[in-house]
């Protein structure tokens, strides 16, 4: 038998929730994050203003370019720590709306797959030989929130 698949990449699409870009807040550190890729991008930065500039940004699209501006200070550490902190963006998401919690939840054992060309690292590259870590990380979160 072959464990289902489940694919999601836009917030319009089936599962779209899962995406980063969609609209449900979260709160870390005391403070509010229109999404969890406001969060993400945010966290690049070392200097507090330009983590500022990207949690105020309109939408995830701005939050995302103010994120991957190279004339901006990341932190010497970005490359480590990004797994760590998409983890805590994706816990804070789904502990924090529980619809979005049982939505998870009830993808049961299916291997989730943000589908994307644009990303072989967070997706799988359009072609499955991408390392999904975004996917992987919502089975992580799926597995922690089923035992509490």
């Amino acid at each position: 038998m072959s464990r289902t698949v489940i694919r999601f990449y836009s917030v319009g699409q089936d599962y779209g929730e899962f995406s980063n870009f969609a609209p449900f807040p979260i709160t870390v550190g005391k403070k509010r994050w229109p999404t969890s890729e406001h969060y993400f991008q945010a966290q690049k930065f070392s200097d507090p203003k330009d983590r500022e500039a990207v949690r105020k940004a309109k939408t995830p699209s701005i939050a995302a370019r103010l994120g991957r501006d190279r004339k901006k200070k990341i932190r010497r550490d970005w490359d480590s720590a990004r797994v760590g902190v998409m983890r805590e963006a994706l816990l804070a998401k789904f502990r924090q709306h529980q619809d979005l919690r049982e939505l998870l939840l009830g993808t049961g054992d299916a291997k989730l797959v943000e589908h994307t060309d644009n990303d072989d690292y967070w997706g799988d590259g359009g072609d499955g030989t991408g390392a999904n870590m975004l996917g992987r990380l919502l089975m992580e979160v799926r597995a922690q929130l089923s035992l509490e």
